[in-house]
């Protein structure tokens, strides 16, 4: 039935883009950090004990937010944020400002996901909720090799990590865009037109 819910098809292909960024960025973000900067096995699991602390805050302050102003633009901004740190860490010029925009990127993945199950709720008409949270959870993995495969890809065409990793932010500024087109009903709406 998803093909008569457009609404939810934009909102469902607009998270599998950013979900899938995230993805890249947890599968290399490691091995961008060791490969680039010479971090140790040690470092590099520090660093992702940050990352999971600054996620956790960021998911604990906009939980409030996303009840304030919705999870439509909660989302664009936790997006515009993983766009702005990714982009920062990728292009770090020492180890340092990696370590300043990588945990500044952990702001925004909480916020994202949390917000997307949210924005997910709100969409869905509740006779079919179970249904389109099953596709929610699908499209978070159907495409999943997409972006380390393009990560691999460009690395060996242009011989760079800082390029290759750079496929995340391509998948920022599309599932950012498509969100845009998506209409999230009012949190009490009950108007079968919003789906």
């Amino acid at each position: 039935n998803v093909r008569a819910h457009g609404n939810i098809a934009r909102f469902l292909v607009a998270r599998m883009l950013y979900a899938d960024g995230l993805a890249t960025v947890f599968a290399f973000g490691g091995i961008f950090a060791a490969g680039t900067f010479g971090m140790e096995l040690e470092q590099v699991l520090l660093f992702g004990i940050v990352l999971n602390i600054t996620a956790g805050l960021g998911a604990a302050a906009f939980g409030w937010i996303d009840d304030w102003i919705g999870a439509k633009p909660t989302i664009l901004i936790s997006v515009a944020g993983l766009l702005l740190t990714a982009g920062g860490a990728v292009s770090a010029p020492t180890a340092t400002w990696f370590w300043i925009w990588g945990s500044a990127l952990g702001i925004f993945v909480g916020p994202a996901q949390a917000a997307s199950r949210s924005m997910m709720a709100r969409l869905s008409p509740a006779p079919l909720r179970t249904e389109f949270f099953g596709l929610f959870a699908l499209t978070g993995k159907a495409t999943a090799f997409a972006g380390p495969a393009l990560v691999a890809w460009l690395t060996v065409v242009t011989d760079s990590q800082r390029w290759g990793l750079s496929v995340i932010l391509a998948f920022f500024l599309v599932g950012g865009i498509l969100i845009l087109t998506v209409r999230e009903p009012a949190a009490d709406s009950t108007d079968s037109t919003a789906y």
